[in-house]
């Protein structure tokens, strides 16, 4: 699918599908205006007839015979003092329902130009466009490596997006778009792939594969020889029981000054997780392969960053392992010695997300980083706090948290904080070791949070609770690609000029 931008008038577009926009109440936007102009007032009859009621989302699909384009799409776009981003998404999310399905072979998507209330940031036309690149890309979006038989491929092969002007700043606000999009993509390419092909291994290899085709990558992976020299045994404990070995994933880009302290992502990497001794429930279990949605969003948030090359140094990090039960398996009662000198009293081996992410959270302090952020599908009690809207945050510095629930928020990839309360820590206490891994049922999410802090003293750190916004269950089961939207916010936000 090829996606461009121009700033050609819609008197010129020639094209077999021309999307313009009616809100419901307000003024009609100025290509719409134009297309209606061109096609006799058409338009305009036809919604005063109720044929296009302008409702948020609506669409309708009208053959022009007589126009430059062989069919009109008008998307409804709701009320002009109603229409935030996220009303503007949901409109583009239709638009792109129909698009894929039509028998057009190319589109112009004349859809910038509408105006959206809110924060600048989130309303300009830069922010705009890359909000339609983002979203025609992900809404594209197919996974039928594995289908035997493969669906007929799509018509339509080309989609020109109209703006106000061809400038840089445009430019890059859509590519922006398209990339963020195309991170998300490969996020949910990597979650959505079976873990009998996705082992820690594979995942290895994929983020080889992203430094041969982006120079600006660097990879550097550790085997479990490597590791184990480092003293990580809490994140070789999970891995052992498994025939697949564990590694330790390293990207760096290096786009911001020698000088500048990289801002380093974390993500857990679970290519499957059957809970170990402390085995899970056989109901639902495939779901697990989507245990690695914070490694995934790792690997997206890279390819994003390689594409647009922002002026800023980002390190990205997986603690990629196999949780399974076998004769080698670490057992309830086991206690091991962190990397970082702390030892651990494993009462539960399903929660073995925290186990590898300790080790890889002492690991980073190396890169003297600017902030750490890590990403892990946690814990199911952030799904009973939360829902499946939005990812819990916590962290150890109030600037570092608002940053990015901030940035949530202009990328419509919402967060909430949680407290990171010392009155939750006691719930870690054992009679045994320096901590257990598992506080009991309250508090879930934020005591598996106090856990991690303990490893993240010596940076500003937050962690982010994605188990339930990384995949989907039931008929549109499958990866989402969060939160790669938040984490290229936040970071382009802290790039150089």
């Amino acid at each position: 699918m090829s996606f461009t931008l121009s700033s050609k008038a819609i008197s010129s577009a020639r094209t077999e599908c021309l999307v313009v926009a009616v809100p419901e109440k307000g003024d009609w936007p100025a290509s719409t205006t134009q297309a209606d102009e061109i096609m006799g007032g058409q338009l305009k009859a036809l919604h005063n007839n109720g044929d296009i009621s302008g409702k948020n989302a609506s669409t309708l699909l009208v053959p022009t015979p007589d126009a430059p384009w062989s069919r009109l799409l008008v998307v409804g776009t709701g009320k002009d003092q109603d229409r935030k981003p996220a009303d503007y998404r949901k409109a583009l999310i239709a638009a792109a329902g129909v698009l894929k399905d039509s028998p057009a072979k190319d589109a112009i998507v004349a859809l910038a130009d509408t105006p959206l209330n809110g924060e600048e940031a989130t309303t300009s036309e830069g922010a705009r466009l890359s909000l339609i690149g983002r979203t025609l890309e992900e809404q594209f979006y197919t996974f039928t490596e594995f289908k035997s038989e493969q669906p007929p491929k799509r018509k339509l092969a080309k989609v020109t997006v109209l703006a106000s002007g061809a400038g840089k700043a445009l430019k890059d606000s859509f590519n922006l778009g398209l990339a963020t999009g195309r991170g998300m993509n490969f996020t949910r390419d990597l979650g959505n792939t079976p873990p009998n092909v996705c082992h820690p291994s594979w995942l290895a290899d994929r983020a080889k594969d992203l430094a041969r085709e982006h120079e600006v990558i660097k990879t550097e992976v550790l085997d479990e020889k490597q590791m184990k020299k480092l003293g990580m045994n809490s994140l070789l404990s999970v891995s052992a029981g498994s025939a697949q070995p564990a590694r330790l994933i390293v990207m760096e880009y290096k786009g911001g000054k020698a000088k500048d302290k990289p801002y380093v992502l974390v993500g857990k990497g679970i290519t499957f997780d059957t809970g170990g001794i402390s085995l899970k429930p056989g109901e639902g279990m495939d779901e697990m392969k989507y245990d690695m949605g914070g490694a995934a969003a790792v690997f997206g948030t890279m390819q994003a960053i390689a594409e647009t090359r922002p002026k800023i140094n980002v390190v990205a990090v997986v603690a990629a392992a196999e949780n399974m039960p076998s004769g080698t398996a670490t057992r309830p009662g086991d206690i091991v010695t962190s990397m970082s000198g702390q030892t651990i009293e494993i009462l539960n081996t399903d929660a073995e997300g925290r186990l590898v992410l300790c080790d890889a959270l002492t690991y980073v302090k190396k890169y003297d980083p600017e902030v750490v952020v890590d990403m892990a599908t946690l814990t199911g009690a952030a799904i009973i706090a939360l829902g499946h809207q939005a990812t819990g945050l916590l962290a150890n510095n109030d600037d570092l948290a608002d940053e990015l629930l901030a940035a949530g928020e202009r990328a419509g990839d919402r967060a909430w904080r949680l407290p990171l309360w010392d009155e939750y820590q006691s719930q870690l206490d054992s009679n045994f070791a320096d901590m257990q891994n598992i506080g009991g049922r309250p508090a879930g999410t934020i005591t598996a949070a106090c856990f991690l802090s303990r490893f993240a003293k010596d940076y500003r750190w937050a962690h982010l609770d994605i188990a339930g916004t990384a995949w989907l269950s039931g008929k549109a089961k499958g990866s989402t690609g969060r939160p790669v939207p938040l984490l290229v916010d936040y970071l382009m936000s802290h790039a150089g000029k």
